[in-house]
């Protein structure tokens, strides 16, 4: 089979975001960045990535959560390879997602620059 994958970028459960709808795929490639204010007491940015369903509700295909003390320990920025994992403990979750995070500018005046690049 295959999946109509999306992504949904949220900060502290506020969803900021949504890529397109990359249509039948296993290996969808968005190649999207956004750049977002950041609240200064934020504690975490979570990337859900969906999967697009005419009929019912999206489903979850798993998700990725970094936290502001992740972001802390990497000054330029995260790049790379991220595992998804589950949101519902009885769905097996399987896949990762390319993902580049920096935080810029300065406490009290930040904006989070983040890329969706891929999934496979």
């Amino acid at each position: 089979g295959s999946s109509d994958p999306y992504c949904i970028v949220k900060i502290d459960d506020e969803a900021i975001i949504r890529t397109a709808t990359v249509w039948k795929t296993l290996s969808p490639f968005w190649g999207e960045e956004y750049e977002v204010q950041l609240q200064p007491g934020f504690h975490s940015i979570s990337i859900y990535v969906m999967d697009e369903d005419a009929l019912s509700r999206d489903d979850v295909i798993g998700k990725v959560c970094i936290t502001r003390d992740m972001l802390a320990e990497h000054p330029k920025g995260y790049s790379g390879w991220v595992s998804l994992s589950e949101v519902d403990p009885d769905e097996e979750v399987q896949g990762e997602i390319h993902l580049r995070v920096e935080v810029l500018g300065s406490p009290g005046s930040q904006r989070l620059r983040c890329s969706v690049l891929e999934a496979r």
